[in-house]
């Protein structure tokens, strides 16, 4: 007879989080045990302390654990893309190893999910992080995020969300993509919630995150922002910059004829004509990039997808029973 699937899946990406997973399992088994059926998969991101020991002893009393190694750290977006590619459930639900989402709001966010929703946000209302490196910052990213998007969530960056299964499976995931993900699906016509829940301070371990990732967010907005307008039609933006260019060009090209013709100004060493001859080629090029991004996003939708991390072993439970009394 086969295995029923799981109703829902936990993912939990962890790099050296030894000290919190023991906690963070009695705490999620806690909050689902009896309501609903799950499975966890905690997804190692190269931990070199006991992150994964301590995982298999869990393991040995519940089938419901599974752990995806990584060979090495390939980062957060990656070790999340693994977790929902194995995942079993209809409904994903993805939170960070740390202790500081809290495992009882999933039973509210999977019952937020059932009043129509495709992706559930966590919101950090009362966040407590560092003020300089973490929530200012933050704060600032998610305006930025919100406005360029056009999807109106307060707390882009928060781990904990809910997901149905088919609103991933045309999404894959690169760089820092991660926080992008209802901006991604929304684009795709997916319905974006968003609630407040419990954020704690942490108690052990130590952040992965700082004011260095900054940058990263910027530039993966770009991109998303990119893919998101003119990932199918890349000539209008190099076009549209060509454009500019060719007009630019003809603007300044008859400022030097005028000052020849009105003023007998010497057209050699002009910069005007230097600038004009510049103008031309830059619309030569954004438009030939713009023909080239083209014939890429062609090759692009027609070719096969890709990983983006390679798994070294994923470790099954051996046992039939398994769930913890």
């Amino acid at each position: 007879m086969a295995k029923q699937p799981p109703e829902i899946s936990i993912i939990v990406p962890l790099l050296n989080e030894q000290d919190n997973i023991r906690p963070l399992y009695e705490q999620i088994t806690q909050a689902l045990q009896g309501k609903h059926g799950y499975e966890i998969i905690f997804v190692d991101d190269g931990s070199t302390d006991e992150s994964v020991n301590t995982i298999k002893e869990l393991q040995k009393t519940d089938s419901r654990l599974r752990i995806i190694r990584f060979r090495r750290n390939f980062g957060q977006t990656a070790a999340l893309s693994a977790g929902f590619d194995h995942a079993h459930g209809a409904i994903i639900v993805a939170l960070d190893a740390d202790l500081q989402n809290d495992p009882a709001d999933i039973p509210k966010m999977i019952e937020k999910l059932h009043e129509g929703y495709d992706i559930v946000s966590g919101w950090r209302k009362k966040r407590h992080d560092k003020a300089l490196t973490r929530r200012i910052p933050s704060m600032c990213a998610n305006w930025l995020i919100a406005k360029i998007t056009g999807v109106k969530l307060h707390d882009f960056g928060c781990t904990l969300k809910a997901y149905r299964r088919e609103v991933l499976s045309e999404i894959r995931l690169y760089g820092e993509m991660h926080r992008f993900i209802p901006a991604l699906a929304s684009w795709s016509g997916a319905r974006i919630g968003e609630m407040v829940v419990n954020h704690r301070p942490r108690t052990a371990g130590r952040a992965k995150y700082g004011l260095g990732r900054t940058w990263k967010v910027l530039l993966d907005l770009i991109t998303v922002k990119f893919l998101g307008s003119y990932s199918t039609k890349p000539i209008y933006i190099f076009g549209g910059l060509g454009m500019l260019c060719a007009m630019g060009s003809v603007v300044s090209g008859l400022v030097v004829l005028y000052q020849k013709l009105a003023h007998n100004f010497s057209m050699n060493r002009n910069p005007l004509l230097t600038l004009t001859v510049l103008l031309i080629m830059a619309t030569l090029q954004f438009v030939l990039m713009g023909l080239l991004a083209e014939l890429l996003v062609r090759t692009y939708h027609e070719s096969q997808n890709r990983p983006t991390y390679v798994i070294k072993d994923i470790i099954e439970s051996s046992g039939e029973s398994g769930e913890k009394q």
